[in-house]
């Protein structure tokens, strides 16, 4: 999709999804969910103690439903170095939550990584506003449920 073709509520959409994600990355940090606890290691958002600790009272919001049933895609290298598009595979997610925060970090992934061409949907703005309207949604309710929406919503 060419830059001037971009609908500005498809902007505004992955801007808000863009800061959101930062921000809950963010807060994952600052409540020491850290991807190590080693001094001097990178402070890196720990994402797997966050759905080790909340995965066993999480329930999927209609939100979370929503990502899980349009599953984003994954790009993978073929053959010759061809690149392509499969559905993400969830079958190794240990959880529900698991899999909500494999697909909004894939999600996240495809918009700053991915292929921007020759991708069955990836020019489909109503999949992406419903992927980017939904992955929003799922964040805030993770702050909630990690008990840190002061730290996501920047109330101190």
């Amino acid at each position: 999709m060419r830059k001037e073709n971009i609908h500005c509520d498809l902007s505004a959409l992955a801007f808000d999804f863009f800061y959101w994600f930062s921000r809950f990355e963010f807060a994952l940090k600052e409540n020491q969910y850290l991807k190590s606890h080693k001094p001097g290691s990178n402070a890196d958002p720990g994402w797997s103690e966050y759905v080790l600790k909340w995965q066993p009272i999480y329930n999927p919001s209609a939100e979370a439903c929503e990502l899980l049933q349009l599953l984003p895609q994954r790009q993978i290298v073929l053959e010759g170095d061809a690149l392509d598009w499969k559905p993400l595979n969830l079958s190794r997610c240990k959880s529900s939550l698991d899999a909500v925060v494999l697909c909004l970090k894939t999600i996240r992934n495809n918009l700053f990584h991915g292929g921007k061409h020759s991708c069955e949907g990836w020019d489909d703005p109503m999949r992406n506003h419903a992927l980017l309207t939904s992955g929003k949604a799922v964040l805030s309710q993770l702050a909630k449920l990690g008990d840190f929406e002061a730290d996501y919503l920047r109330l101190y």
